[in-house]
């Protein structure tokens, strides 16, 4: 599978391993695109998997809407169901790093009868997040997103200053230079910025939400975190958190790294994700 068509939009699809293999589906995040995952998609196929990581909403050429609306967490989630379907398998295992591994926790809570397991990288379940934005820091550490709401102002910013914000962060240059050039596509840049538009009422009021009376669904799915204690933009709290939110099997994988997991720890992510799949094997 070399594109997936959804609803008028084209997304480009990197698909490596046997094509007999056990589906396994990454999910990259902002300002990433699929091959954030070529070293973890290479240790993954070589085990034997069908590996698909595809370039997401706002990032693949001709997947660009301009629509806010298009960008909503429902949007992204059916690409990703779209995908599953694409892709023959009943079931997959389903990883995903930064945004894409919000989408995976959203997917994981509306679809769990599609995955056979669930390993996020980076980013904590979203109902542990929303508790951290009120308690502590993660609301000095999250004031990025509420700079993204800023309509022209902060693509302009970007297009000079993304270098140096990812060098900062840990990135390593290679990644840099490919992430910086997809950034200055025309149309990237708005919609890579669109997923957290899309989230405008939600950011404006993360730090002082109403606790929700009923208790929602935890994850049913066998779960696997992995989170680097260096990550900037990402803390403790919600990651330690997170673990009240799956009610399945779950393991929290601590490493001493950064936020660009798939790029600087491949080893650790593909280890995390084999480790799913033959306890899945195993029932």
């Amino acid at each position: 599978m070399e594109q997936l068509r959804r609803d008028g939009l084209v997304f480009d699809v990197a698909d490596t391993g046997p094509a007999d293999g056990e589906v396994v589906v990454l999910l990259h995040g902002w300002p990433q695109d699929r091959s954030a995952w070529q070293d973890v998609a290479e240790r993954l196929s070589t085990a034997g998997l069908r590996v698909l990581a595809p370039d997401q909403r706002g990032y693949s050429p001709r997947a660009r809407p301009r629509a806010t609306a298009a960008y909503r967490m429902s949007q992204l989630v059916a690409d990703v169901l779209a995908l599953v379907d694409a892709s023959g398998a009943d079931r997959v295992h389903l990883v995903g790093h930064d945004w894409g591994g919000a989408v995976a926790w959203a997917f994981a809570e509306r679809h769990p009868d599609r995955l056979l397991s669930l390993t996020v990288l980076s980013t904590p379940h979203h109902r542990a997040m929303a508790w951290a934005m009120r308690h502590g820091d993660q609301a000095r550490k999250s004031w990025y997103m509420l700079a993204f709401q800023l309509p022209l102002l902060s693509e302009a910013v970007l297009r000079r200053r993304l270098p140096d914000v990812l060098r900062r962060s840990g990135l390593p240059e290679d990644g840099v230079a490919r992430y910086v050039a997809r950034f200055r596509e025309p149309g990237a840049a708005r919609g890579g910025l669109a997923w957290y538009r899309a989230l405008r009422p939600r950011v404006s009021s993360l730090a002082h939400r109403r606790p929700v009376r009923a208790e929602p669904p935890r994850i049913s799915v066998s779960t696997t975190y992995l989170w680097g204690r260096r990550d900037p933009a990402l803390g403790r709290a919600a990651a330690v958190r997170t673990a009240q939110w799956v009610g399945a099997d779950y393991r929290f994988v601590e490493l001493d790294a950064g936020h660009w997991l798939p790029e600087t720890h491949p080893g650790e992510v593909a280890a995390a994700v084999l480790e799913r799949v033959e306890a899945a094997r195993q029932g």
